[in-house]
């Protein structure tokens, strides 16, 4: 059975003599969320622009719903197929709802149509309607990406090329970012060819793979495959020891480790009884939520400070916060929530609900665990100094476990 996407045999060659990619067969379902990874100059930001004629093979086909993209009008192609890149692109010139509605203008979609749109687009990212009045330079860093992402998926193309669209961004603002574009994915049910240099970018989004090295697919296979069986040292490396070490058989999720201690505040809290409940609590931060308990962003003591003469709300002044589901398999998660130094993490049900958090200090036993074991022959004193030497590492200023709770 053929695919949505296929590669065959193709070849790219530049001034006859330095080849970019060689002999790349690869086919890709509708629907699936693909990463192409691999070192610099592997070949895979050349691979993906063939797919919209940005790159066009020396040899070979690239089929797109069994046609050959070659016999293929290259603008009317480039309509269909959205395309988000790291600088964004969002033209500064044009408001938010302008930029939004760019392809369908080009495509004559009628007025109302293209304002339901940025409606519909503007709602997905959980920003304001009334921001789509502002143009591009009001907006932070992280809310002209999400433009940047509704804008590629606004005039309902079924592929999305993303190329390496998140890699100057901070961590937070990142992960936010990627959680944002795998639940519109799923909920959407686009294709995506996402190119990235960073694995656990590459592990958390795919549902498979394409490891590159040298013009050449060198793996191509599910997340899980890649991690529990590389196909050369090559992948071992790039995978890394500690996710090796992490990749081995184990199905416990998320929810078994969790602390059910969230704190949490509404949107429509004042500034002044966010202040009131840090204090209370003791601790620096707390997750937002909506009046039904969805997850919207965190607040801390930091954000208070500098925007209390400026804001009312809570919602005016929180930021965008990582999530992982309840349900996820800690084995998927524990690498990338690491990375991020974060004391904690927000966990949510599949309706996003607020069901509780994760700590970085019970993440950080779980590494020793995972690396060294338990010994049954440890002494208490043991015990207590790989305690001690957790919560030092983690730095972790977490609240006390308490019964979760609304604000």
């Amino acid at each position: 059975m053929s695919g949505f996407i296929e590669f065959q045999n193709v070849s790219k060659v530049y001034d006859g003599a330095k080849v970019a990619v060689e002999d790349i067969d690869l086919s890709f379902n509708k629907g699936e969320f693909i990463c192409f990874i691999g070192t610099s100059g592997s070949g895979k930001t050349t691979l993906m622009r063939m797919i919209n004629r940005m790159n066009t093979p020396t040899s070979g086909k690239i089929l797109v719903d069994d046609k050959d993209v070659a016999t293929l009008n290259p603008v009317e192609l480039r309509r269909r197929i959205g395309y988000v890149i790291q600088s964004i692109g969002l033209m500064p010139h044009m408001t938010i709802r302008a930029n939004i509605t760019l392809v369908q203008r080009l495509l004559k979609v009628d007025e109302v149509e293209r304002e339901k749109t940025a409606n519909k687009m503007i709602d997905l990212v959980e920003l304001p309607r009334e921001m789509l009045d502002r143009y591009p330079f009001e907006l932070s860093g992280g809310q002209q990406q999400r433009i940047g992402v509704v804008r590629a998926l606004a005039a309902d193309q079924d592929i999305i090329l993303m190329d390496e669209p998140f890699g100057a961004l901070d961590p937070i603002t990142r992960e936010s970012l990627q959680d944002l574009i795998k639940s519109l994915q799923v909920k959407l049910g686009k294709t995506v060819i996402f190119v990235t240099h960073d694995m656990d970018e590459a592990l958390k989004l795919a549902n498979r793979l394409v490891v590159m090295s040298h013009g050449h697919v060198i793996q191509f296979d599910t997340p899980d495959n890649v991690l529990r069986h590389p196909a050369n040292e090559f992948v071992e490396e790039l995978i890394g020891e500690e996710r090796l070490l992490q990749a081995q058989p184990d199905d416990t999720q998320v929810k078994t480790i969790m602390s059910n201690g969230a704190i949490t505040i509404h949107t429509d809290r004042s500034l002044s009884d966010a202040i009131t409940i840090m204090k209370e609590k003791r601790v620096d931060s707390l997750i937002v939520t909506d009046n039904a308990g969805v997850l919207k962003g965190v607040v801390d003591v930091q954000n208070l400070n500098k925007q209390r003469d400026r804001a009312s709300s809570v919602g005016d002044i929180m930021v965008d916060v990582p999530y992982v589901k309840e349900t996820d398999l800690l084995r998927n998660t524990l690498q990338r929530i690491l990375n991020l130094g974060l004391k904690t993490v927000p966990v949510v049900d599949d309706q996003k609900h607020v069901v509780g958090i994760l700590t970085r200090s019970s993440l950080v036993d779980l590494v020793y665990d995972t690396i060294w074991g338990t010994s049954a022959s440890d002494t208490d004193a043991d015990k207590a100094a790989k305690a001690d030497q957790s919560e030092t590492t983690a730095n972790d200023g977490a609240p006390a476990t308490t019964d979760a709770k609304e604000v």
